[in-house]
């Protein structure tokens, strides 16, 4: 057999644009195969010569799927720049309407991206393996699960005015206060979303019962951990310190935020544009370690919300109480975040303070630099700015969820690639198999490089001479 090369290119059902090379042997099997990210990174460089206070509103723009984890990120930073700490009535909203980011964005992905592969199968026709498809197998749950990622958003609308790139958080607050009728509106909606959390807690874990085999050789490799946790080492998406757990779950740093550049550096390969992260003390590559839901859910010890924090337990239980590290895990890990948040936004709308109207401090204290902060549906986003004596930035530094996720997601495609594919004539099933490798991480690529991408694919399989011998398309 002539040694082939496959190209999957865009991967679809992420958000962004990525392509994977699979490179055959001749004997049928792959040699390895590759997790490219070809957009270019830009977004940090031209926002250099703007005013800091301008920021929640610029970065925003990188994405619209979480645009709500940069604008509260950025506000956070230009918090510490500014010398100006939120009133807790600001922090409270702020963190509600983060709440709704995760709620909105955990949803969708779960049934509308992942739950193609899960409900239908990874070998089901491409043309129906989406949510028309989903409307066809199940439509009461398909509409709950829309109605779920709804939810989220008017969250995010009631709070901030805007469901995409609201104008709301402002170094030292907020700018609009949240009235009784806007809370009420928010409070009814919560035991739907929690019902239909729990329908796809079910999902999952009858999926894993019947599909065991498969998770436990899908991307299947042990990596360090991090997260954002309370000062008890509890779950925490809006604030807190970092904390850095190795492969067994034990503790190697647990540090601000602002000191990152001492614990985490970056690693450059000449087929990605996007970088790879790694703990600095280990070195590269046994430093590499993952972010996002399966990797907060092994940094913590407990969750402080009583509905998760049981579904928690039993996540824990799968390995024995040790960090769980199967890819296919993250979707679990997704939803019990997503049972946190409604859990969480609950606690936050039935504060009184909630009501507040000391929602900014104008106190001026100016800063440097600053680092801002946050636990994005995708995992650990920094947003670190550097200003003049005139508060216009001089320099930005973004590492976000999916750069921190990049080793292990180019992992999981060469690992996927040689347990699934398998020549002379290569299945599509077997391609959709190493895209979700990729999907179990819930990319953002326009985030990670600051760009837009495309969704139509088309897969071509290449001899060694570069002639196509098998295309496979898809709209």
């Amino acid at each position: 057999m002539v040694a082939e090369k496959i190209t999957i290119e865009p991967v679809t059902r992420i958000e962004g644009h990525a392509k994977v090379t699979i490179h055959m042997n001749d004997a049928g099997g792959v040699d390895h195969a590759y997790f490219h990210v070809n957009e270019f990174r830009g977004f940090e460089k031209f926002c250099e010569g703007r005013m800091y206070f301008e920021m929640p509103q610029i970065t925003p723009r990188i994405c619209g799927i979480c645009p709500v984890s940069h604008h509260l990120a950025s506000a956070k930073a230009g918090d510490i720049l500014m010398g100006a700490k939120p009133p807790r009535p600001a922090n409270l909203l702020r963190e509600l309407m983060h709440m709704g980011q995760i709620i909105q964005s955990h949803g969708m992905h779960f049934f509308e991206l992942a739950g193609p592969d899960l409900i239908l199968g990874f070998d089901a026709d491409p043309a129906i393996r989406n949510v028309v498809g989903l409307i066809g197998a199940d439509p009461a749950l398909t509409v709950k699960a829309v109605e779920l990622r709804k939810f989220g958003q008017d969250i995010i609308y009631q709070v901030g005015g805007r469901r995409i790139h609201p104008n709301f958080a402002v170094p030292g607050g907020v700018n609009r206060a949240l009235n009784v009728e806007k809370r009420d509106h928010m409070l009814a909606g919560l035991d739907q979303a929690i019902e239909t959390t729990q329908i796809g807690l079910k999902l999952i874990k009858d999926w894993a019962s019947a599909n065991i085999e498969d998770i436990e050789k899908f991307a299947v490799f042990h990596t360090g951990y991090m997260g954002l946790v309370t000062p008890e080492n509890g779950l925490e998406l809006y604030d807190g310190n970092v904390r850095l757990v190795g492969r067994e779950g034990k503790e190697l740093e647990c540090f601000d935020a602002q000191d990152y550049l001492d614990v985490i550096s970056e690693h450059v390969e000449n087929w990605s544009y996007l970088k790879f992260p790694y703990y600095k003390k280990m070195g590269w590559p046994d430093g590499v370690y993952r972010v996002g839901p399966l990797g907060r859910l092994n940094t913590i010890d407990h969750i402080d919300t009583p509905l998760a924090q049981a579904e928690f337990e039993v996540y824990r239980q799968l390995d024995g109480g040790q960090p769980v590290f199967q890819t296919l895990y993250y979707h679990y890990a997704r939803l019990i975040e997503t049972l946190f948040a409604i859990e969480r936004a609950r606690e936050l709308l039935e504060d009184p303070d909630i009501l507040g109207t000391d929602i900014l401090n104008t106190h001026r204290d100016p800063k440097e630099m600053a680092v801002g902060v946050i636990e994005a549906p995708r995992g650990t986003l920094f947003h670190q700015y550097w200003v003049n004596p005139h508060g216009q930035l001089e320099r930005v530094n973004l590492i976000v969820s999916t750069g921190h996720n990049n080793w292990a997601m180019s992992e999981a495609v060469d690992s996927v690639a040689k347990t699934y594919v398998k020549g002379p004539e290569v299945q599509e099933g077997m391609l959709n198999r190493v895209e979700a490798a990729i999907r179990a991480y819930d990319p953002c690529l326009s985030c990670s490089t600051h760009a837009i991408g495309q969704m139509p694919i088309t897969i071509d399989v290449l001899d060694a001479g570069g002639k196509i011998t098998q295309t496979l398309q898809r709209d």
